[in-house]
């Protein structure tokens, strides 16, 4: 194994170096949160598609595959479908809005007064998606280092916190681009073309399978919608998402760019399928579907192979961490800290703060956030059903009054209010009746949000003209933002935007 620790090793080393190296260019709030909003079409692409292709993607990916055959690609496929739709029909206006948040769009959109809840939904989805991709290290180390868990956990995390709070999203670019390429090489043009040759070609797959396994349906029409609903329109609403959308250089670089990104997800999603399939031939009786990846890289790969294969496991995860955790951090500060100083006293709500200054906080908030990323791993064994509490909660209450405001002119801020407290409650709910799994309460919290956004937004008066006015000139690339404004319009601290 000397040899694939000497390739993770330089692969990690390589991280810090990126983190150092992206630390000498976030110099303004805009160079590092979202990259001085520079990236063309390549890079953008290529971090696009590295941010949403995580540990579950990777790892998960290929379980699905052992446990139900080609169909097992419909998780991920979703994703892609999901970050394509967002690239065609949503991308290119998001851009030109020059926000940092999901909830400063609604406080654009709706006069200020989306308020602390949309902040804090969005909090919670993104500080869950940061700890299961943390804990995804645990497996990854396992199998290179043979440590144990806790260890594992702090060891990818560190590395991760290190170069994200050094470097912002200039440091996270960069590595994402690494990891892209790591990813491709490794999971694409490696580790497929060998496990199918492995399990004897597609020929001998099909004759050592049952049927099922090659049913583009097999894994149910159910759970297929139930992924559309969580991972597409999630895609389309997550706050990680957008804050890679608010990089690209122009609108058009985030259409084309999130378009050739989503493309690539559909193929990563049918690779990791197969590579399951293929796992399954060989291992028919692994005790755990998880296990096929790391079980199929540490047996049949060769040496130097088996640790680039490794090391785009590794890349997969960090890449979603590192995401989720800037995400995380950003929306703490900016949508949550800022409002509720504000709400206490002006007197350095981060108005007048030097350029240099609101770096040093969001350098700060990606610390905690980060250490708080590592201790929540290390406390919980499985974070499935967190993570799908996230889920249930960001799409059942944040979906409707997002897209609501994008496409419905008539939508209103009581309306938004209305929808993300009802859909938000309705889903934990019917969790709680249904069980955290179920699919009910994903499709009923839907239903009940959507239905309080348009009767409360027809029952109130329509959003001040003024406000439509400022957000169609917003939509449209003008109107910029002033850089010494205050980050939220006025009224969003108030006590009624709470």
């Amino acid at each position: 194994m000397a040899v694939d620790y000497a390739v993770i090793v330089v692969y990690l080393a390589g991280m810090l170096a990126m983190g150092w190296w992206g630390m000498r260019r976030a110099k303004s709030k805009s160079e590092f949160l979202v990259a001085g909003r520079r990236l063309g079409p390549a890079m953008y692409s290529g971090t696009m598609a590295a941010i949403v292709l995580g540990g579950a993607s990777t790892i998960g990916g290929v379980g699905l595959g052992y446990q139900y055959g080609l169909s097992g690609a419909w998780m991920v496929f979703t994703i892609g479908l999901g970050l394509l739709a967002l690239s065609v029909f949503f991308s290119a206006r998001i851009a030109r809005l020059k926000v940092y948040t999901v909830s400063e769009m609604l406080d654009l959109r709706y006069g200020g007064r989306a308020g602390i809840i949309s902040g804090v939904v969005m909090w919670a989805y993104t500080l869950m998606l940061a700890v299961t991709s943390t804990i995804a290290y645990a497996t990854i180390f396992d199998v290179l280092f043979d440590v144990n868990r806790t260890v594992a956990i702090v060891l990818g995390g560190t590395i991760v916190v290190a170069y994200s709070t050094l470097g912002g999203m200039w440091s996270i670019t960069l590595t994402d681009m690494v990891q892209f390429v790591v990813k491709t090489i490794g999971l694409l043009l490696l580790l497929l073309p060998i496990a199918v040759i492995k399990a004897g070609g597609f020929s001998e797959m099909k004759a050592q399978l049952p049927t099922e396994y090659f049913d583009p349906l097999g894994i149910g029409g159910e759970t297929i919608f139930t992924y559309v609903l969580i991972y597409t329109f999630g895609m389309l609403i997550g706050q990680d998402i957008w804050q890679r959308v608010f990089t690209a250089r122009s609108d058009t670089t985030a259409r084309w760019g999130g378009t050739v990104a989503g493309t690539y997800c559909l193929v990563y999603a049918i690779a990791g399928a197969v590579i399951g399939t293929a796992a399954k031939v060989m291992y028919p009786d692994l005790a755990s579907a998880d296990s096929a990846f790391a079980t199929i890289v540490k047996d049949e790969l060769p040496v130097g192979v088996r640790g680039l294969v490794l090391a785009a496991a590794l890349a997969a995860v960090m890449s979603t961490s590192s995401g989720a955790l800037i995400a995380c951090a950003t929306v703490a500060n900016n949508d949550i800290w800022s409002r509720l100083r504000g709400a206490v006293g002006r007197g350095g709500g981060g108005a007048g703060d030097e350029p240099h200054d609101e770096v040093k906080g969001n350098r700060a908030f990606i610390l905690i956030m980060g250490i708080a990323v590592i201790l929540i791993a290390i406390a919980l064994n499985d974070v499935v059903e967190a993570l799908t509490v996230a889920y249930n909660l960001l799409v059942g209450g944040l979906l409707v009054p997002i897209i609501g405001g994008l496409l419905w002119r008539r939508g209103t801020a009581a309306g938004a209010l209305s929808a993300v407290c009802v859909g938000g409650v309705a889903v934990v709910g019917l969790m709680w009746h249904y069980g955290i799994l179920a699919n009910q309460p994903i499709y009923y919290g839907l239903l009940a949000s959507l239905a309080v956004y348009v009767v409360v937004s027809l029952a109130t008066p329509p959003t001040d003209a003024a406000v439509l006015a400022a957000w169609r000139e917003r939509l449209a690339g003008r109107g910029e933002p002033d850089p010494t404004a205050p980050a939220h319009p006025s009224g969003a601290s108030s006590p009624s935007g709470v």
